[in-house]
């Protein structure tokens, strides 16, 4: 008798869920990023959610931004700095207010670039 074989899904069989946001998106970029800093390897299926993208996709979509002098190394800073942190910056503190400008635009920027590559919703 035959034995039957069983092998795993590939990535492209796995429904894929969007992230809802750029802000979404760029925070677990961030925390994939910190996690490869730390020696971990991306596998398609590794999380408990499956993404339409590699973190990859995310860093090229800005790299693709900077390129074009769409964004500049002030919302880079910010990205990093609030990415790092996990929090957007709050417009209500003093000392905010332009990061929060500043990160809005930047998100604004990027929303549309993953927008177009199905990333987000």
């Amino acid at each position: 008798m035959p034995r039957t074989r069983r092998t795993p899904r590939t990535f492209y069989e796995m429904p894929t869920v969007p992230f809802l946001n750029a802000e979404e998106a760029w925070f677990w970029f961030v925390r994939c990023q910190k996690a490869r800093a730390d020696g971990a390897r991306f596998e398609a299926v590794a999380g408990a959610i499956a993404r339409p993208c590699d973190p990859d996709d995310l860093y090229r979509a800005v790299a693709r931004l900077r390129r074009q002098r769409r964004i500049n190394a002030e919302h880079l800073k910010i990205l990093d700095t609030y990415g790092i942190r996990e929090a957007p910056p709050d417009p209500r503190c003093r000392d905010q207010v332009r990061p929060a400008r500043i990160w809005d635009e930047a998100l604004d920027l990027l929303s549309t670039e993953l927008k177009i590559k199905g990333i987000i919703e």
